[in-house]
């Protein structure tokens, strides 16, 4: 049994129950980041605090909203948007948290695949930050059904209809997911309760796993230099903080990390009261008829991409496409066999590769917002055939790559 003593302050009675101490020097003070790293690594605490923002918003949001076909969209535009004082506020904040988080995401996503921190022993941070994205996706899109509003019923009743897998004609699991033949009362429900309680427990877990798979192999850095913690943590506390290749995360990274979110805030509190249009598709705005299809259905941008990937095949087709643009940034880490651990522009092939990637991605976007016709369409297929060829290539482009 673990011996305790008379306590000498609360804290000490907390220690000795909780190692409050050990918690505070394992997460904070003696967790070390390394210098030569540029701001980019501090979009993880502003992924953090946006999170915080779409947490707060949503909790107030849910005082007044009502999971019901007939009221929820009259609870969300009429009640929160007019009665409710400040209602307005609480949700232009939940609504550009939740597009803006998917730029911050992609922006972190993107950083860790040009820097090469998915290798060499950091597989778990980035398998653990794919499911993070996975889990937002879910979460948006479980948002996405509760205004009840046209783009949220059509988008509803597409998305899930991905799930009869095409030719397989599996309409009993659609039914199953929706809990009818097409989304009305329990679809409502269910995915109200996603929303609020089942995702965002699974977002919360999934965020300690990805900052505990930081704590043995640290966070990369820009150079790719392989640095001794150990010995270089020592030097810091010996007193040669200006000698040593690390600081401490607590306080001294998360001054500079509170330096970019202080930056960011500015951003997003612009867009939630003088741009927030882009964050709120105006068909929504109009009740959910399922008799009336919308002349061209489409999902958030942040879906685009993948999206553009489906439509310009046949339905089988399609969905392999799909399917394959969903689990193939997960196994990144396997398919990149190069033996470096640095930045895309000192890898040779990689670094076009990282690029055209970039950029076709920013097409496929563009292009799954616009009608799959004329030039568009032509330019989405392609655009999709070399994205599903770059994955197939990395693995032998890379195989071949020189040590640095």
């Amino acid at each position: 049994m673990a011996h305790f003593t008379k306590a000498t302050s609360v804290k000490d009675w907390l220690n000795q129950r909780l190692a409050i101490d050990t918690i505070e020097k394992v997460m904070g003070s003696e967790y070390w980041i390394p210098k030569n790293i540029n701001f980019l690594w501090a979009m993880g605490m502003v992924l953090v605090i946006t999170f915080v923002l779409l947490l707060v918003s949503g909790i107030f949001l849910l005082m007044y909203y009502q999971p019901n076909i007939e009221t929820a969209f009259y609870s969300v535009n009429f009640t929160i948007m007019r009665d409710v004082d400040f209602g307005w506020l609480w949700r232009h904040v939940h609504g550009v948290a939740a597009s803006v988080v998917f730029l911050i995401i992609y922006i972190h996503m993107f950083t860790g695949i040009y820097y090469g921190s998915y290798k060499k022993g950091r597989e778990m941070i980035w398998i653990s930050g794919m499911l993070l994205f996975v889990a937002f996706s879910a979460e948006a899109f479980s948002g996405y059904m509760l205004p009840w509003g046209q783009m949220s019923y059509w988008a509803g009743m597409v998305i899930t209809n991905l799930f009869s897998g095409g030719s397989l004609h599996a309409d009993g699991l659609v039914e199953w997911i929706r809990g009818d033949y097409v989304p009305a009362q329990a679809f409502l429900t269910r995915f109200f309760m996603l929303h609020v309680l089942l995702i965002p427990l699974a977002i919360l877990g999934l965020i300690a796993l990805h900052f505990g798979s930081l704590r043995i192999p640290h966070v990369n850095n820009q150079d790719g230099e392989e640095i001794d913690f150990e010995k270089e943590s020592k030097r810091y506390l010996n007193g040669d903080k200006a000698g040593s290749k690390v600081m401490r995360f607590a306080n001294d990274f998360m001054s500079k990390d509170m330096m970019v979110v202080g930056v960011y805030l500015i951003f997003f509190f612009y867009l939630v009261f003088y741009n927030y249009g882009f964050a709120m598709d105006p068909v929504n705005f109009d009740p959910a008829d399922g008799l009336k299809t919308p002349a061209h259905i489409y999902p958030e941008w942040y879906f685009l991409w993948s999206y553009e990937i489906l439509r310009p095949f046949s339905v089988d087709i399609g969905l392999i496409a799909f399917g394959f643009a969903q689990v193939i940034f997960v196994l990144l880490p396997f398919l990149d066999r190069s033996p470096n651990t640095v930045a895309a522009n000192r890898r040779g092939l990689f670094r076009i590769w990282f690029w055209m990637m970039l950029i076709n991605m920013i097409i496929l976007t563009a292009m799954g917002k616009l009608p799959p016709s004329g030039i568009y369409s032509t330019i989405g297929f392609f655009a999709a055939i070399l994205f599903i060829a770059q994955w197939i290539a990395l693995p032998f482009i890379t195989m071949f790559e020189k040590k640095v």
